[in-house]
């Protein structure tokens, strides 16, 4: 399967991205003039839990046989297996560990029926409740490029870096990093200006990922609000949680943004958070050792 599927209106925010996806029943095997028996699968999404599913059934069938499933990750190359199963009782579901990434699945019985789903986008939120996703890179690759503007969720004062809410993100992040024997990271007004960039970016395009819309990296946008030097950087991005508590709390529960904050490396950080349209909250933390 290597049909490209798209500009990804999925990406309209965390949660529309891996909202579950209407059930697709791909065209069985076989003439239905001589059976009725048919199997079915149902595209991969991501439930509550954060898990990718998808399950297979097989229908309308007089004799029982082996029916098995199997949940396809799409790359270059052949799309490697990433979970299957087996059963004899005319259906099977599968549950698996998310990974962003295109995945589809597909379900044959040992009478020679078959099916296979339409390929989907996964971004690994559940439903109605988005998580953070980490990157990070130690090679930047700077390409200058404006800075996106948008209503904060907070108000700066006195000359310092950032809005209240940023500020507390920040003053949480210092705290899980002392039980770490981590110095407190200082909050940069560069990465502070390519934080809150990409937040407003996402708030008011209405998406969620690392990319922005015009393609630039999270380097690319630290190096276009003027950042320079740094021999390591990382970014952590959350969509939905109400509050500062409320996100670091997400963060601090996902072993890859965990990793990024409680890295001792790291000196530097900016932190943005700007509200969409819904009054929904995106946050970005930019990382910098400088």
């Amino acid at each position: 399967m290597r049909k490209p599927l798209g500009a990804l209106a999925g990406l309209v925010s965390l949660a529309a991205l891996c909202t579950p996806m209407t059930t697709a029943e791909a065209a069985t095997a076989g003439s239905e003039a001589a059976s009725r028996c048919r199997v079915t699968v149902a595209a991969p999404r991501v439930n509550d839990s954060a898990q990718i599913v998808s399950a297979a059934t097989r229908r309308g069938c007089r004799t029982d046989t082996l029916l098995r499933v199997r949940v396809k990750r799409a790359v270059p190359g052949p799309d490697p297996v990433v979970k299957s199963g087996a059963t004899r009782s005319g259906s099977l579901a599968l549950t698996l560990p998310c990974a962003p990434g295109v995945y589809y699945a597909v379900a044959t019985d040992y009478r020679g029926r078959g099916a296979r789903s339409k390929a989907v986008k996964l971004s690994c939120a559940p439903a109605g409740t988005p998580t953070p996703t980490p990157t990070t890179s130690a090679t930047p690759s700077p390409k200058p490029s404006g800075t996106p503007t948008a209503t904060p969720t907070g108000t700066p004062g006195g000359g310092a870096v950032g809005t209240a809410e940023e500020n507390e993100v920040l003053k949480l992040v210092n705290a899980e990093r002392a039980k770490g024997d981590c110095k407190p990271l200082k909050h940069d007004p560069q990465l502070r200006a390519a934080a809150f960039g990409h937040s407003s970016d996402m708030a008011a395009k209405n998406y969620f990922d690392h990319t922005s819309k015009d393609g630039r990296s999270f380097m690319d946008r630290i190096r276009a609000a003027g950042f320079t030097g740094g021999t390591a950087f990382a970014e952590n991005i959350a969509f939905g949680q109400a509050t500062p508590a409320s996100v670091m709390s997400s963060w601090m529960n996902s072993s890859g943004h965990r990793a990024n904050i409680m890295n001792c490396r790291y000196t530097v950080i900016g932190v943005g958070a700007a509200k969409n349209a819904q009054g929904r909250i995106y946050w970005t933390q930019d990382f910098a050792a400088k």
